[in-house]
């Protein structure tokens, strides 16, 4: 996907590192992949989920990764605490692959083709919470074990597992860090990426619930950017020229906040209006540095990882599994940037 002019030099060098460092990352679409033996140095932290990792017994496991995007840091990031928790239970390979977009066309024939070379365990982020339903719930049929991982399907019934961050109280986090922002109160809009995915949905959601609960603040709804920053740029300008006098906007994702922020610029608002954006990949802690966006939500997808991993190993061993897990959020400004939390919640761009 194309990034803005902002972004450019920090998405390709992040991509590209990505890529190339990342020896479990697939380049994408038409079912790439590697498949690595379980491993990876890294330095993430995160809490602990509550219970320690499930013993392999000797037994040896096959599991697929399949991202909601490949080369996205947050995906990334994800399948570091995959295959670090897959080191640490033992025997267990690991074979990560994803589409080149956030699209479901695209994701459907991969879990198709993973489903076809039956691993033990899928690890899946479903890129709509319709159009795949079908695939996934064929890998269910085929014995293979579900988990499903940041995103999830109209019906989660067939996975032993649904670990995500929880997005309606991500979606209150950015309403809370817009208040902090702008203490007076004013007029906040939402720019998301496009319905149907549910992650997106239910922080556009949590959002303006706790917007329309506050009497200092108006709601004035949610403009859709298809994902892109181009888009995105194009219907916050529109916005910011029907309501001046928006003081904050929430971008649900990093496309939808580079968008906002060129069309916050542009219309000579910088400092006047307040954008939070969502995950915390290293070209947004750049934006957040230059302070083109004052305020960033920051998932655990690390943690979400070596979660995944536990419950699909319990669920081969006929143990009890948890069917919702959700993970916390962090909220990073300039001020606490440097704090040990905010580096340690930011996103990798390798293992």
């Amino acid at each position: 996907m194309k990034r803005s002019q902002l972004f450019t030099t920090a998405g390709v060098a992040a991509a590209a590192l990505a890529m190339a460092a990342c020896s479990s990352s697939s380049s994408g679409g038409g079912g790439t992949s590697s498949s690595v033996p379980a491993g990876g140095g890294n330095t993430v932290s995160s809490s602990s989920s509550g219970s320690s990792a499930p013993a392999a017994n000797g037994k040896s496991y096959k599991f697929s990764f399949i991202q909601g995007v490949a080369g996205d840091g947050f995906y990334v990031t994800m399948g570091c605490g995959i295959q670090a928790e897959a080191k640490k239970v033992g025997n267990i390979s690991i074979n990560i692959q994803g589409p080149t977009q956030f699209d479901a066309t695209l994701q459907n024939p991969i879990i198709a083709s993973v489903t076809a070379s039956k691993p033990d365990a899928l690890l899946v982020a479903p890129d709509d919470v319709t159009a795949s339903q079908t695939p996934v719930d064929q890998a269910a049929a085929a014995g293979i074990k579900v988990v499903l991982v940041d995103t999830t399907l109209k019906d989660p019934s067939k996975a032993v597992s649904q670990i995500s961050s929880d997005n309606l109280a991500g979606g209150q986090q950015a309403f809370k860090a817009i208040k902090q922002l702008a203490p007076q109160g004013g007029k906040v809009l939402v720019v998301n990426t496009k319905p149907g995915i549910s992650t997106t949905d239910q922080r556009t959601s949590g959002f303006a619930d706790a917007a329309k609960a506050d009497s200092k603040y108006q709601y004035v709804g949610v403009q859709y950017d298809q994902d892109s920053a181009s888009v995105a740029a194009q219907v916050t300008s529109a916005a910011l020229q029907k309501n001046p006098d928006i003081v904050g906007i929430f971008a649900t994702n990093l496309f939808s906040a580079e968008g906002a922020a060129t069309a916050v610029r542009q219309s000579g608002k910088s400092g006047k209006v307040k954008i939070v954006g969502f995950d915390a990949d290293p070209d947004q802690i750049t934006a957040l540095k230059n302070g083109t966006v004052q305020a960033l939500i920051a998932q655990q997808p690390y943690q979400i990882g070596t979660d995944a991993v536990d419950q699909a190993v319990n669920a081969l061993q006929g143990k009890a599994t948890t069917k919702k897990i959700g993970t916390k959020f962090a909220i990073i400004t300039q001020k606490n940037l440097n704090s040990s939390a905010s580096q340690a919640a930011i996103y990798k761009t390798h293992c």
